[in-house]
């Protein structure tokens, strides 16, 4: 029995190799376009499979997402949709999404592009900003990974509230919930979080409508997937004014072309899908964690819901 691994990196997809083979010894970890026998291949760890590639392998129990979304594995119009997709989470997964929300809420909230363009002309001038607890940042999406987020917003003194399908909320966190919480929750959301997963409801949610609901001079964060921002939509509402900023981990095309308008807009901080990045070493013992709990049970906690997209 066997397990294949593809990342679209030849590098990275031979440390991950390296990795599962000491974690996972029972098996033979393989190359996912260079398998050996197909009939063999009961597990395929991907990141952003090829279309097509995972219908190669008959005999397949399980697919691994080498993250928490699933996104990427079930655009594949060739999907078996009957195979268990399972995500790949963990505790250094969430304390660098906690770090990366904290990071950027707190640098909008100080206005620190300001500062840093001062900074550039040599200009000494101070900035007063409200305390956190006069300013209201709303997350978008409230799952585990999203809750931890918002918790730590709510410990830095953060007026926060979380919007959701379902309500879903955490200590400290106001909630709201579907179509009808949205429009309030938007117009109380100083500092916008996009936590969201991508699904058929959720791609190029945050548009031009959702833009002109914000109050004016707020800022964006986007952390979910490129998918969700209508990127023209954005760059209306910032060079309008309406936006103030924002910090975007995540994009239609990755890499980000060189010549797209997000590298040098000013309004833009760009950072290179970094927010909740999971090192090998780490992710791998998850993985075969999670590997090995499905294999002796047919299940694991780690197995994720194709009709809701997570």
């Amino acid at each position: 029995m066997s397990i294949v691994v593809y990342l679209g990196d030849d590098a990275e997809t031979r440390d991950w190799i390296a990795l599962l083979e000491r974690l996972l010894p029972e098996f033979e970890i393989r190359d996912f376009d260079d398998p050996g026998d197909r009939a063999a291949v009961e597990y395929a760890v991907v990141w952003a499979p090829p279309a097509g590639g995972i219908a190669r392998f008959p005999n397949l129990k399980a697919v691994v997402s080498i993250g928490a979304g699933v996104d990427h594995v079930l655009r594949d119009p060739d999907l078996p949709r009957h195979l268990p997709i399972l995500r790949t989470t963990g505790p250094d997964m969430v304390q660098r999404l906690r770090e990366y929300v904290a990071l950027h809420v707190l640098a909008h909230h100080r206005d620190l592009a300001v500062t840093d363009a001062f900074q550039a002309r040599a200009h000494w001038q101070q900035i007063v900003t409200p305390v956190a607890g006069k300013r209201r940042v709303g997350i978008m999406g409230m799952g585990q990974i999203a809750r931890a987020c918002a918790r730590t917003l709510v410990s830095l003194g953060f007026d926060t509230a979380g919007w959701s399908r379902s309500g879903t909320s955490a200590e400290g966190v106001t909630p709201y919930a579907g179509p009808d919480g949205l429009p309030e929750f938007l117009a109380r959301s100083e500092i916008l979080v996009c936590l969201l997963p991508l699904t058929p409801e959720t791609r190029d949610i945050l548009n031009a409508a959702i833009f002109a609901r914000l109050p004016k001079g707020a800022r964006l964060i986007n952390a979910g997937r490129g998918g969700h921002l209508v990127e023209a939509d954005l760059l209306e509402a910032l060079d309008s004014g309406h936006l103030a900023g924002a910090t975007l981990d995540v994009f239609r095309t990755e890499p980000l072309p060189t010549d797209h308008p997000f590298w040098r807009h000013p309004s833009i901080r760009v950072t290179p899908h970094v927010a909740s990045y999971i090192d090998p070493a780490t992710g791998a013992s998850v993985v075969a964690a999670n590997i090995r709990s499905f294999q002796r049970t047919g299940t694991c906690e780690a197995v994720a819901d194709p009709k809701r997209g997570y």
